[in-house]
């Protein structure tokens, strides 16, 4: 290889250099086809979630027969740093917490392992407890709602979990479909409480005929000579009418078919939770894909499907199915944005470059770095495993401003010699070695700002990584063009012909030669008044900078057109009257205009197959219209909405509303913005706490939506048994439950096969029976007997009326309550959180309970620790990296002193956008330590360079400032264009990153007047002293 390097290879293989550049492009291209596309980074959270229900059992018992006894397993998993649970009526949902980086597959198996352990110990009632890991792939990427004008709620749900669902279920990419809502078809048994009296028998007796007269067995193997046959008892039922018949034997010995002593009818369960969509109701599917599916393709398949349905008539004409929510809309809204930004900012930047050179081969020679630097960074994204997604994508528009500094500088270097004379192929070769080391220097210290990106962990590591990874894969990219393509290219070209464009950047540039070189001469006179001004105006704005660290929140909000409402009545209401309340509130959202569809889920939540039923709660989902059809944005509307509510006046019902966030970003574990937490064993003086503390919050600026985890309690009926009288009937407390259970909800006792579909089979009394305590007290458990009376509920139990809680949190196996409550949107996080520190400061609490924050207060404190450790591992890399270049520790502390002062910049920046801090904004400002360096390692090259060459300090510094005015000018303008379309934040999903481009285009403006004036002042400043004058070092 020639002395020139790579890059004199390549300008002495001009066809080998084409044919390399060529075959990145195609891989580059070929691995673009296969890139998975989806909005976000895979993120896999390190918390598994285990969901136990057993219907209708009241939370203070669940806690203590399930959720306790989970707790006391799961907690000991290897590597587990905390453990959670929420209990309510019926459902026991623990959430289990491990260090960012555990193998979260690895930490489900052992955790199963012990959730195996503690089923032995939980009621036989409960449903098969469900064990997950929290991956924002199950977040279904369709739903819809299919409802009729003509079926009843059963043949709606039958058809659709029998039919319709199949349809989907065997697409590339589609893990599962599940079917929510509507009424489930079921069979019941209804025993006559008098009958069951009069023959002597209970409801046990029931049960039992039932659970043992319907089911199959495995009988053993027969050989009749030497063929073996399998057996097995068949006695499954496969009718309604054969279970009516079934006979149930009686105390004296004989038997009574089952339809004599009960009603035995087909008929469905009872409807606990309803669906709505658009002021229909209807059932509810939602398709689920698989992990490492592209999101976007799949959701094509099940549109291109629901068509094929349609077009096939395989959908009734009485049947509508309405998209609820299809998550490729906003992925490809977002990712459009992104590379529409991408490609704005490559042109501005062209056109940045075209303006400076003046010559049309020039801008093409630049500007060939961006579509291959992109290419190559394609191919590096696909060998790394990553995706299309807002951040990749976002990464790119970032750099494509920056992808074009090292050609700028190669290619200026190379013109400038052809202009001054020299000719041939030797030209171009010394031209490019003379700036091949600030090239390197330069692209090396925006990896070492950047590297620590690499190697963290937690939710800023999962989001912002592949951003870094990305970045730096194009500015790698971008550097091996600027070594290879571009001195092959610039060697064989002429200075372009001087014309009127030409001309025109030539007065520009020497308008601005004649207005910088005039001051930085006077700089120079006094070089410590440049620094002392310099340094007063940073302290200045860093003051400033200060002041806003109060407005500070974790990540942007995102506007993707998805509120979610969340309403809460007085507990013992029905179904019915939630239902009312949430049209009532369906109206409000349609007057408030942008509204594209409203989605409802009357009487608990729905996961899948399984429902939680909680008939005071309601979840009202709005679709706003997209962000450019709507006059204001998703917190404008939230806000506007809840005054709306307010002044509705609607007694008994608790509201709160916002903006639903990014899907599968989870800033914190906590639900709301602000999470207060306290700790102790009393659930009635944590209530008593929790109602203080919200008493606080409300009425607080820029909060709305206090509440607190304990404040609904409801009143229900306690059936306390007497053991002793119990134990002299014959009679123990598990018996009482059972036949209580039996006589309310009923219990599942089998089921039905018809076809390929099994149906649960309920025993249950009729509704009718049980309508008041005197009823309840007259339940009976046993009928009367040679040996004994008849035996009823009250005989054996006290039956009283309490207040109980709904749910019980907890968190590592201690009780809390969570006081919790959301921002109005026109005041940061940070600022309504110092503020309520401040005032809570002090609290007065009993002995044994403590206060301690959580929710995204926690993250920030985190995020904020993260960064500042991040920042000063950045400042240390690229010190250490212009150290090694330089082999010398002077140069690079001139141009890192130089690094503070783009704060200015960013400060800025932030007070004209009115933007907050958040970690956009800190990533920006790491990333800043490693560019804003790029320019002043040019200046102070050239500045040696000159010096070896025996000019002394000061005429070295002019005459550096003079020949690198143009390219620092057009790095740093070309840059800024670049980013430009990011910065202006315009369309969906670029809230994310606006602020991080925010930072950068103002840092780097500053910056640039910097390098040009107080970069050179330092230097000079820094040179030892000879003669009694500055500037006279030694060459």
């Amino acid at each position: 290889m020639r002395g020139g390097g790579i890059a004199g290879w390549c300008i002495h293989h001009p066809v080998s250099t084409l044919m390399l550049t060529l075959t990145a492009i195609v891989l580059g291209l070929f691995a673009l086809t296969r890139l998975p596309v989806d909005l976000l980074p895979q993120l896999i959270y390190p918390e598994i979630g285990v969901r136990i229900i057993d219907p209708a059992v009241p939370a203070n018992i669940m806690e203590d027969r399930v959720t306790r006894q989970i707790e006391e397993q799961l907690a000991i998993t290897e590597d587990a740093v905390g453990i959670e649970s929420t209990t309510s009526e019926g459902t026991s949902e623990i959430e289990l917490y491990f260090d960012y980086g555990k193998d979260i597959d690895v930490a489900l198996r052992d955790a199963s392992t012990r959730l195996d352990r503690a089923k032995r110990i939980l009621p036989t009632t409960i449903d098969p407890p469900i064990i997950f890991k929290r991956d924002p792939s199950q977040i279904p990427v369709m739903e819809f709602v299919v409802s009729s004008a003509l079926r009843d709620m059963t043949e709606l749900r039958g058809w659709t979990d029998n039919v319709f669902a199949k349809y989907f279920l065997n697409l590339p990419g589609v893990a599962a479909v599940e079917v929510g809502g509507g009424v489930v078809r079921e069979v019941q048994v209804l025993p006559d409480p008098r009958r069951l009296a009069a023959l002597g028998l209970s409801l046990d007796d029931i049960t039992s005929a039932i659970e043992r007269g319907n089911l199959d067995a495995p009988a053993g193997r027969l050989r009749m000579g030497a063929r073996e046959y399998a057996s097995r008892t068949t006695g499954r039922i496969n009718s309604v009418a054969e279970l009516g018949a079934l006979p149930i034997r009686l105390p004296d010995g004989g038997t009574r078919p089952l339809s004599e002593l009960a009603e035995v009818i087909d008929a469905s369960e009872d409807e606990r939770i309803r669906v709505r969509y658009n002021g229909t109701p209807g059932v509810r599917v939602s398709v689920q894909k698989q992990p490492n599916a592209n999101t976007v393709d799949v959701a094509d398949v099940v549109v291109a499907r629901l068509v094929e349905l349609r077009a096939q008539n395989l959908i009734s004409e009485d049947v509508r199915v309405d998209v609820v929510s299809n998550q490729a809309v906003y992925v490809r809204q977002s990712l459009n944005n992104a590379s529409l930004a991408a490609l704005a900012g490559a042109v501005l930047a062209m056109l940045v470059v075209y303006v400076f050179l003046g010559s049309v081969r020039g801008t093409l020679i630049i500007g060939s770095a961006i579509p291959i630097s992109i290419m190559i960074t394609f191919a590096i994204m696909a060998l790394g495993g990553l995706s299309l997604n807002l951040m990749t994508l976002g990464g790119l528009a970032l750099g494509i401003g920056m992808l074009v500094d090292n050609t700028i500088v190669m290619l200026e270097n190379i013109e400038r010699h052809q202009r001054d004379g020299e000719e041939g192929l030797t030209s171009a070769e010394h031209a490019a070695a003379e700036v091949n080391s600030p090239i390197v220097a330069a692209t090396s210290t925006n990896l070492a700002a950047v590297l620590p990106f690499l190697f963290i962990s937690g939710l800023v590591g999962l989001l912002f990584r592949e951003l870094i990874f990305t970045i730096t894969a194009a500015i790698v990219a971008s550097l091996v063009v600027a070594l290879t393509l571009v001195p092959a290219l610039a060697a064989r070209g002429r200075p372009p012909t001087p014309s009127r464009v030409t001309r025109m950047a030539r007065g520009f540039v020497a308008g601005a030669q004649r207005v910088y070189l005039p001051t930085l001469t006077a700089t120079l006179k006094k070089p410590w008044l440049a620094v002392a001004v310099a340094t007063l105006l940073l302290a200045g704005f860093g003051w400033l900078f200060m002041q806003g660290a109060g407005k500070q929140e974790f990540l942007p909000t995102m506007d993707d057109g998805r509120v979610q409402v969340q309403i809460l009545t007085d507990p013992g209401g029905s179904l019915e009257e939630m239902d009312r309340t949430v049209r009532r509130l369906e109206r409000i959202a349609l007057d408030q205009g942008d509204v594209a569809g409203l989605s409802v889920v009357a009487g608990g939540s729905i996961f899948g197959r399984s429902q939680r039923e909680r008939p005071n709660r309601a979840t009202l989902s709005i679709e706003l219209l997209p962000l450019a059809q709507r006059a204001r944005g998703i917190e404008a509307w939230v806000t506007a909405f809840s005054k709306a509510v307010a002044d509705e006046e609607l007694a008994g019902v608790k509201v709160r509303a916002r903006a639903a966030g990014l899907r599968g970003v989870r800033v914190s574990r906590a639900d709301e913005d602000v999470s207060i937490r306290v700790r102790g064993p009393d659930l009635e003086i944590l209530g008593s706490i929790g109602d203080r503390l919200v008493e606080r919050l409300r009425g607080r600026p820029g909060l709305r939506n206090a509440n607190h985890s304990a404040e609904e309690r409801r009143l229900e009926f306690s059936v306390r048994p007497d053991r002793a009288r119990a134990a002299e009937l014959g009679v123990d407390v598990e018996q009482v439950g059972r036949a209580l259970r039996i006589a309310l909800d009923g219990i599942i006792v089998g089921d039905y096969i018809e076809g390929d579909r099994a149906y649960d089979v309920r025993v249950r009394l009729p509704q009718s029976g049980i309508d008041s305590p005197a009823a309840l007290a007259a339940l009976p458990l046993f009928g009367a007997g040679t040996q004994r009376p008849a035996v009823h509920l009250g005989d054996v139990a006290a039956i009283e009326l309490v207040v109980a809680p709904t749910e019980i949190r907890r968190e590592n196996q201690s009780r809390i309550v969570e006081i919790s409550a959301a921002l109005t949107g026109d005041q940061p996080l940070g600022e309504v959180l110092g503020a309520l520190r401040d005032d809570l400061d002090g609290f007065a609490l009993p002995t044994g309970y403590s206060l301690y924050y959580g929710g995204a207060f926690d993250s920030l404190q985190r995020g904020n620790a993260l960064v500042a450790t991040l920042a000063g591992l950045a400042l240390f890399l690229v010190f250490v990296v212009m150290a090694v270049q330089y082999e010398s520790l002077r140069n690079p502390m001139v141009i890192m002193l130089g690094v503070p002062f783009a704060l200015i910049g960013v400060v800025v920046g932030l007070l004209i956008t009115e933007l907050p801090i958040s970690m956009p904004v800190w990533l920006g400002i790491i990333m800043l330590i490693g560019v804003v360096v790029n320019n002043a390692i040019v200046l102070v090259e050239y500045i040696e360079l000159t010096r070896r060459r025996g000019t002394v300090v000061h005429d070295a510094v002019m005459e550096a400032a003079r020949l690198r005015l143009r390219p620092i000018m057009m790095t740093t303008l070309t840059t800024v264009a670049g980013m430009s379309p990011l910065a202006l934040g315009l369309g969906e999903g670029s809230e994310m990153l606006r602020p991080l481009a925010v930072c950068m285009v103002f840092g780097l403006l500053v910056s640039m007047f910097v390098t040009l004036l107080l970069i050179p002042s330092i230097y000079v400043l820094a040179q030892p002293r000879q003669d009694g004058t500055d500037g006279a070092a030694t060459p």
